[in-house]
C-alpha cells in the first residue's frame, strides 16, 4: 500500500459535478475529492480486505443474535419501545441494502475495525461511481476494488417486487450535502432499476391521523423509505413521530432496518470483542473504562463524524468537540494509522446486500477522520 502524487485531471470540478458530486470542495476552500494523490494497493492486499470484510459481517450477524438472546439493548441505550420492533424485524428479515465497515490498515498489519456505518453511511456516491471514471481517465489499465454500482442496481431490482407501494421516498435532514448527494445517488440506482422515486427532507413528511400513515407532501403514503436519519434519532421521545413507528409496523418498509441500531452503535465493539477476544480484525475494546489499556481511544456510543473522539497515547491527549457523549463511551486499543506524507488514510469497505463490493479512502492531516477528511481514489495494479 502506498500513496502516489500526481496532477489533478484539467477540470476535475466539472467532471466530478457532470457525474453528481456538486459539493467537491470543503467549507474551507481545500478538496473534498482529493485527486492530486491515489492510493495504490497489491492485488493480495485487496483480498485480504475483501475477506476481512466478508468474515467481520458474519461476526456481526452472531453479534446481533447475542444482543437479542443476552437482552443487551440497555448496553446499546436503545429505547425499550424499540427493542419489540428490533425483535421483529430481526426475524423477518426486511430489506437491508448497503453498509461500511471502516479500517485501519498499513498493508502490514490485518484490518482493524474503527467502526461499523450501518445505517446511514455516506461517501458512497464517490466509492462507486467518481473515483470509477477517475481510474478510467487516468490508469484505465488499472483495477479497483468496485463493484458496488452494478450491485446496488441489481439489489434495487430484486427488491422492486417486494416493495408495499409504487414509490420509494428518500429523505434526509436539510443543508447535510452528503445526505442529500447520497440520497440523489440512490435514488439514480433505484431509477435505474425501473422503481420511481421521491425526494422530501425528513421535516417535509407528514402524519395523515386518520390513515394512521406517513405522507409526503402531496399526502402520498409512505410505503417504503430511505431515510438518512439515524434510528436513534426517530426513536428518540424528543421526535414527535417517534410514536407513530410502531404504528406503522407491517405498512412502512424503512431502508436501513430498525435492527440496525444494534450495529451502528459504538457499543458493538466491546460486545464482538467479548465474543471473539483475539481475532485479527479486532482490537481491545471496553464498556466500563479503558481497564489495562495506556494507548486507547475514547468513543461516544452514538457519535458521529469523529466528533467526542479523545486519543490517549501515553498520556498524550488529543480530542474532538461535538454534541455527543451523554449516552456514555466505549473504550478501544489505539491502531496507529499508517501516514504518508503526513496523511492518515481510514478504508471504508463496503458491503451491498452483506457482501463486500468496494472500498474508498477518506484522509485526514491527523489521526481522527471527521466530517471533512478528504476522498482520494485508489487502485491496484
Amino acid at each position: 500500500m502506498r500513496r502516489t502524487s500526481i496532477a489533478p485531471r484539467p477540470e476535475w470540478r466539472k467532471l466530478v459535478e457532470s457525474k453528481g458530486l456538486a459539493f467537491h470542495t470543503n467549507t474551507d476552500g481545500t478538496p473534498y475529492w482529493d485527486e492530486s494523490a491515489y492510493y495504490e494497493l497489491s492485488r493480495n492486499e485487496v483480498d485480504v480486505i475483501e475477506k476481512a470484510t466478508n468474515d467481520l459481517y458474519e461476526m456481526c450477524l452472531t453479534a446481533g443474535q447475542a444482543v437479542l438472546d443476552r437482552d443487551l439493548f440497555d448496553r446499546f441505550r436503545i429505547p425499550p419501545a424499540a427493542v419489540p420492533l428490533i425483535r421483529r424485524a430481526w426475524e423477518s428479515e426486511p430489506p437491508s441494502i448497503y453498509a461500511r465497515f471502516d479500517f485501519a490498515y498499513d498493508g502490514k498489519n490485518p484490518p482493524k475495525l474503527l467502526e461499523f456505518n450501518a445505517d446511514t453511511p455516506t461517501a458512497l456516491l464517490e466509492a462507486a461511481v467518481i473515483q470509477w471514471f477517475w481510474l478510467e481517465d487516468v490508469q484505465p489499465r488499472a483495477d479497483q476494488f468496485n463493484s458496488l454500482h452494478e450491485r446496488l442496481i441489481a439489489k434495487w431490482k430484486e427488491l422492486k417486487s417486494y416493495m408495499k407501494g409504487p414509490l420509494l421516498h428518500l429523505s434526509c435532514v436539510r443543508d447535510s450535502w452528503e445526505d442529500e448527494v447520497t440520497c440523489a445517488y440512490v435514488a439514480d440506482c433505484a431509477d435505474q432499476a425501473g422503481i420511481a422515486t421521491r425526494f422530501l427532507y425528513v421535516d417535509n413528511i407528514g402524519w395523515d391521523s386518520a390513515k394512521r400513515l406517513f405522507v409526503d407532501l402531496e399526502e402520498n403514503p409512505i410505503t417504503d423509505l430511505f431515510k438518512l436519519y439515524p434510528w436513534e434519532w426517530l426513536t428518540s421521545p424528543s421526535e414527535p413521530f417517534s410514536t407513530h413507528i410502531g404504528e406503522v409496523e407491517g405498512l412502512t418498509s424503512w431502508i436501513e432496518p430498525i435492527w440496525k441500531m444494534m450495529w451502528s452503535n459504538k457499543m458493538l465493539l466491546p460486545v464482538l470483542w467479548e465474543m471473539f477476544p483475539g481475532h485479527p480484525n479486532l482490537m481491545p475494546a471496553f464498556a466500563n473504562g479503558p481497564g489495562s489499556l495506556t494507548r486507547y481511544v475514547k468513543k461516544p456510543i452514538l457519535g458521529r463524524e469523529g466528533a467526542n473522539v479523545t486519543i490517549v497515547d501515553d498520556g498524550h491527549v488529543v480530542s474532538t468537540d461535538g454534541t455527543y457523549g451523554e449516552e456514555g463511551f466505549v473504550y478501544q486499543e489505539l491502531f496507529d494509522l499508517p501516514t504518508f506524507d503526513g496523511n492518515y488514510p481510514v478504508i471504508g469497505s463496503w458491503l451491498i446486500d452483506g457482501v463486500a463490493a468496494g472500498m474508498g479512502i477518506r484522509e485526514s492531516t491527523g489521526p481522527i477522520t471527521g466530517n471533512e477528511s478528504r476522498f482520494v481514489p485508489h487502485l491496484f495494479l
